[in-house]
């Protein structure tokens, strides 16, 4: 993993993130609940599609929001989500992703950084307090809003 990089999701891109092979258990933590519901609301000039990429090949793929109109605070500036090919786990793809979107949400003037997650042995919870990120709430779906500050 010694050339990752983030690109803009374009048509040569697409078809890898999305045949992006997780490890088993993981698919069902793919996409929180709440995310469907707030998806409706999200604008398009807000959404922040990203691959990542080790050298030319397709390692990760992110997804984020910036909105500071939104008037539910944990989707202002959130990650909507992110996968990392099996393979390529525990190698530094996922956080160089996380980082990669708060040094975004930073040169655009945001302070907090929010991520939704399903608690669960195979799910996400573990990967997002390694980052950096604490839960403080839940969704009334039972999920954990957790955030990161910048």
């Amino acid at each position: 993993m010694a050339d990752l990089h983030l690109a803009p999701l374009s048509a040569t891109t697409i078809v890898a993130a999305n045949s992006l092979t997780l490890k088993p258990g993981q698919e069902q933590y793919a996409v929180p609940v709440s995310h469907a519901e707030a998806e409706q609301t999200i604008s398009p000039s807000a959404a922040w599609p990203r691959v990542v990429l080790d050298g030319d090949e397709v390692v990760g793929f992110i997804q984020g929001s910036f909105d500071p109109e939104e008037t539910r605070a944990e989707f202002r500036c959130c990650i909507w989500q992110i996968n990392v090919k099996a393979s390529a786990q525990g190698r530094g793809v996922g956080r160089f992703a996380v980082l990669g979107l708060a040094d975004e949400a930073r040169s655009r003037g945001f302070t907090r950084l929010t991520v939704i997650w399903a608690a669960g042995d195979s799910g996400p919870e573990d990967f997002f307090l390694r980052v950096g990120f604490r839960p403080e709430g839940e969704t009334r779906f039972g999920e954990v809003i957790g955030a990161l500050d910048l």
